[in-house]
């Protein structure tokens, strides 16, 4: 007593003095406030009850503790632009929040959990760590900030990411066409659909690994990221990639396989050849371009009488149907001719046939004429003159074989003219060398080259030096001259007186011995051999330049007759008389011809012959 009042102090100043009775003697003051502010967090709410002036009032406190929502939240460091697949850190900051913020990143509507957090009175600080993708390109990164206690109560930053990267590059058939039923002569399309930022700068399209330009004319036209082509044929099938080029790249689109289906074709565009000997039975291959597969094929014969229809019971066709083989016999001269054969698939039948001409064939005759040119120490020319072919495609080959082996040193081959030549030879070696003409049916008989040398240049000219002559000498050699010239004035003075006399002889010596157009043999060896039982002998001693010929021909022994006689392998020579004599020089030596070959008269001067092949070789 007396009955206290009461009433509200907010940090000391009195802000509510009603207050009322309730049952019994309970006196009650309620504060009712009805706005809240910020900066009320931590104010000193007082309740007093006071009855005199003599005593200190009765007081309870408080202290007013406020949840704040998140005053600012800000994305720290943004990036632009960001290149895909690379890893980035960003951070986010919030303050003003009561208790401290939590803060939760999204990329679009996807929440981001690889964060970090860190808190400091008000102020919260989150560190995310992501990857951007192509995909990301465009989206959102954002930065929320609420007070967990307060719902609803939340604070957002957004960065829209720019994110660069190479094209990503697709090809495909045009939307409208059917793959599987594409033929020659149909327009298509493909589509190139590419993806990048920065956008694509240059698009390119490779056929089979080479550029495709536009180019109207041929039938191929660019248009954006399309490309037509026009009325397809075989050669547009294949393997089609489009290449997209940006700022950050090049990509390759992935590989299309475009199918085009055709009509049969013949693989070989000239007609073939084919040799048969009557009653020899060969399988004839009639091999096509088609697709889809062949499903039939039809043979024809043709020659100057009549054109017949090849009973399908005599041809067979492959399983992957490319090809028929037909077995063919001519029997009669009649059974040569034209073989034609056509295929046809699902689109259609072979419009030009396959063409083979049969005719009669056997091993092609042999070369002829063989001369050596351009000789030197370690190489030489090797020319001949092809023969008959045997009515079938022939080449040429030569073997070089050293003088005393049956084994090739190596060969070579010409497909068109039997012309050689050999390099890299060794000096002083002898060898042999034989020329063949092939073809299918086998090869010639054998064209022999006997005992050709390579000498050095040092054994293939004189001396250079000059021997020194004495005065006595010369004149000793003087005086020999002179007395045979006054021998050869009495010579010819005596021949003269007995002109008369022996004129009837001398004419019919010539007749004999020179006539022209002479086909008399000189039987000879080279560098000084002997023939044999023969005794005929050309002697050239070891002179410094063995490939020349000699001009003069007297100390051999003539023996006419146009017949050749065979010869054993021991390097004799045969050569056909020269009218008038003549001499070679080392570039220009003829080389052997063989024996089994009857000698032209009007075959080129100095054509030489060989005994045959070597041990081991067809006969001529």
């Amino acid at each position: 007593k007396p009955e206290p009042f009461v009433r509200w102090l907010v940090n000391g100043i009195m802000v509510d003095e009603e207050y009322e009775h309730n049952t019994g003697d309970v006196i009650e003051n309620r504060l009712t406030w009805s706005s809240v502010k910020r900066e009320d967090l931590n104010s000193v709410l007082s309740c007093q009850a006071i009855n005199t002036d003599l005593t200190e009032p009765r007081e309870v406190s408080l202290v007013l503790d406020i949840h704040l929502r998140p005053l600012t939240v800000r994305i720290l460091t943004k990036q632009l632009p960001l290149v895909a697949d690379r890893r980035y850190d960003v951070s986010c900051e919030s303050a003003g929040s009561r208790p401290p913020a939590v803060i939760t990143w999204y990329k679009g509507k996807r929440q981001l959990r690889r964060v970090k957090e860190e808190t400091r009175e008000n102020v919260t600080v989150s560190d995310l760590s992501f990857v951007p993708t192509t995909d990301d390109d465009g989206k959102s990164i954002t930065c929320r900030a609420e007070n967990p206690n307060i719902t609803g109560a939340f604070l957002e930053s957004s960065w829209k990411i720019d994110v660069v990267f190479p094209p990503i590059v697709s090809l495909v058939l045009g939307s409208t066409l059917n793959p599987d039923d594409i033929k020659e002569g149909d327009d298509v399309y493909f589509e190139c659909h590419v993806k990048a930022n920065p956008p694509w700068r240059k698009l390119s399209w490779l056929h089979n690994g080479v550029l495709l330009n536009h180019n109207q004319s041929a039938r191929i036209i660019r248009s954006n990221q399309s490309l037509v082509l026009q009325k397809v044929t075989r050669q547009s099938a294949g393997n089609y990639v489009c290449i997209a080029t940006n700022p950050e790249g090049e990509t390759v689109s992935n590989e299309l396989t475009f199918r085009v289906k055709y009509a049969p074709t013949c693989r070989q565009e000239h007609i073939l050849v084919v040799g048969a000997s009557r009653s020899e039975s060969v399988d004839i291959a009639c091999e096509v371009e088609t697709d889809p597969p062949a499903r039939s094929f039809k043979w024809k014969f043709n020659n100057s009488g009549e054109t017949l229809e090849v009973s399908p019971e005599r041809f067979s066709a492959s399983s992957n149907g490319t090809m028929s083989i037909l077995r063919y016999t001519p029997v009669t001269e009649m059974g040569y001719g034209t073989l034609s054969c056509w295929a046809q698939n699902a689109i259609g039948m072979q419009t030009s046939p396959c063409v083979f001409q049969v005719v009669a064939a056997g091993k092609p005759f042999p070369v002829r004429n063989c001369t050596l040119s351009n000789q030197t120490s370690s190489s030489v020319e090797v020319s001949c003159q092809p023969g008959f072919d045997g009515g079938l495609p022939q080449y040429f080959l030569l073997e070089l074989y050293s003088a005393d082996s049956g084994v090739p040193r190596y060969n070579l081959t010409s497909p068109d003219h039997p012309t050689f030549f050999l390099a890299n030879l060794e000096p002083d070696v002898t060898f042999r060398i034989a020329v063949f003409a092939v073809n299918s049916k086998g090869r010639s008989v054998g064209i022999v080259l006997e005992e050709v040398t390579f000498r050095d240049a040092e054994k293939r000219t004189a001396s250079d030096g000059e021997l020194p002559m004495s005065p006595i000498l010369g004149m000793v050699v003087g005086t020999a001259l002179t007395l045979l010239s006054v021998v050869l004035l009495v010579v010819v003075k005596l021949r003269r007186s007995r002109s008369d006399r022996d004129q009837d002889g001398r004419q019919l010596q010539t007749e004999k011995h020179s006539a022209p157009n002479s086909t008399s043999l000189l039987h000879l060896t080279p560098a000084g051999k002997d023939l044999g039982p023969s005794g005929v002998r050309e002697n050239f001693g070891d002179e410094k330049d063995p490939d020349i010929i000699p001009a003069k021909f007297a100390s051999a022994t003539a023996e006419p007759g146009p017949a050749v006689r065979p010869l054993v392998g021991n390097g004799n020579v045969i050569l056909r008389e020269l009218s008038p004599p003549c001499s070679y020089s080392p570039q220009q030596a003829p080389i052997p011809h063989p024996t089994s070959l009857p000698i032209s008269p009007h075959g080129p001067s100095g054509h030489w012959v060989s005994p045959g092949p070597p041990s081991g070789m067809e006969p001529a």
